[in-house]
């Protein structure tokens, strides 16, 4: 540094340059000048993920700022329909679609109903009547993003794109046709809409990790939340009094009060419908695997095998309504396990009001919230509750509960562990693809 920049700096920081403040404080401003240099020539690389997308140029989307996602381009997919899980996963892949076009997308329609059992066939519903919309957009900042209908300035044309189908339309042609779309001139349109099939049947391009940072922004509305703490709280207080039965719970109980003491539930996910059991067989014999059907007598026996008989436990049982009126698979149950569902929980009503999805998204929760849950590891319901479970763990710093107690344990029980223990069960954040989950697996980490 010559003595005309020595001099500068001395009149900038109003002291001596020979001071030992002052040259510190010339030596930080010297610093900051060429980082803020290096990262403009660099800032279109800055934060960016490959994964499996390091293919793509520098101007993928995996730019960790919500200037890396564009405001004035938007991608329209087809009403996401099926199960509240297959939706949820149709949702992040169309999310993390829009990501790699550098688009916002349009907030798509979601189902109601189950249209192949339902007479209403494919009820919409709004995303926001399920999920906070703004509270997506906060927690996805920077990672994916939500637009409205409303904000379409209907500048350029709508481009349509077709889906393919079929054999011939692998991963790799599909992973094409989104590279060739980001280009002009298609991508000049403000709109590309996808027509064809449901994004849950497109392919996979993203692992597991990028699924689960969109699931992690999905917040259920406070009306639906609150339909769920209802009958956890049930649960809890029901565990409560059973408790005080036979152990000392102290003079001050209340089982209505609003401080009840944490008492511990389980949830089981039990598939036992005769619809499952049919296709479930199939599914053994067409995969070769026979460790996918579960007989309620399996299910009982296994989730027996976990907890001991002490105190008195309550287990939730997640349940199709078709099976509130069979009486038994409230039998059989080891002595201490108590059985509920919905029924005889007396929570019925809460249920009824509501459509398909928000039933499934009450159950959901109540499940995710359970001190202990079982079951099966090819339910996509099952499987997305695990994950959810398994990242609140690595959140405390658990990276691998399989041979050690943690608060949120999980068990598959269809497939059998020592002593016939329902095998512990933890999502593999690493994995490169949401297949295992989308479609079920007997590989479950543990």
């Amino acid at each position: 540094m010559d003595l005309s920049s020595n001099f500068k700096l001395s009149r900038l920081f109003g002291c001596h340059v020979s001071s030992l403040t002052c040259k510190c404080l010339a030596l930080v401003t010297f610093v900051l000048f060429f980082r803020a240099i290096l990262l403009h020539s660099f800032s279109g690389y800055d934060g960016i993920e490959w994964n499996n997308l390091d293919f793509f140029s520098s101007r993928s989307l995996l730019l960790n700022s919500d200037d890396g996602i564009r405001r004035d381009k938007f991608l329209e997919v087809p009403q996401i329909v099926w199960g509240l899980n297959n939706q949820k996963i149709a949702f992040a892949r169309a999310c993390l679609t829009a990501r790699m076009l550098n688009r916002t997308l349009l907030m798509p329609s979601l189902s109601a109903s189950l249209f192949y059992k339902e007479i209403d066939r494919l009820q919409p519903i709004s995303f926001d009547k399920v999920f906070q919309f703004e509270r997506f957009n906060s927690l996805c900042n920077g990672f994916v993003r939500l637009g409205r209908y409303s904000d379409l300035k209907n500048q350029t044309g709508t481009y349509d794109l077709q889906k393919g189908s079929g054999r011939k339309w692998t991963a790799e042609r599909d992973l094409e046709q989104l590279k060739q779309i980001r280009e002009s001139p298609v991508d000049e349109h403000e709109v590309i809409r996808i027509v064809g099939k449901n994004p849950f049947l497109w392919h996979d391009h993203w692992p597991v990790k990028d699924y689960a940072r969109v699931f992690e922004c999905l917040v259920l509305v406070d009306e639906i939340s609150k339909e769920a703490d209802k009958v956890v709280s049930k649960i809890r207080q029901i565990g409560t009094k059973l408790r005080s039965k036979t152990e000392a719970v102290g003079s001050n109980f209340d089982a209505e009060g609003s401080s009840l003491p944490h008492v511990p539930y389980i949830a089981v996910h039990m598939r036992v419908e005769i619809d499952w059991m049919i296709h479930c067989k199939k599914l053994e014999k067409k995969s070769g695997i026979n460790q996918i059907c579960s007989s309620k007598e399996e299910i009982m026996e296994r989730v027996g095998s976990i907890v001991g008989s002490e105190s008195p436990t309550v287990v939730y049982l997640a349940v199709a309504d078709s099976l509130l009126n069979d009486s038994s698979i409230l039998g059989g149950w080891k002595k201490g396990l108590l059985p509920f569902e919905k029924k005889k929980l007396g929570v019925d009503d809460i249920y009824k009001k509501h459509p398909y999805l928000i039933k499934s998204a009450i159950d959901y929760e109540v499940c995710s919230r359970a001190d202990i849950f079982v079951g099966n590891s090819f339910s996509t319901f099952s499987s997305l509750i695990v994950l959810e479970r398994t990242q609140k763990m690595i959140r405390m710093g658990i990276t691998n509960s399989c041979d050690i107690d943690v608060r949120w344990p999980s068990y598959a029980y269809n497939i059998p562990g020592e002593s016939n223990r329902p095998h512990k069960w933890m999502t593999n954040m690493s994995d490169r693809s949401l297949q295992a989950i989308s479609y079920g697996s007997n590989v479950i980490s543990c």
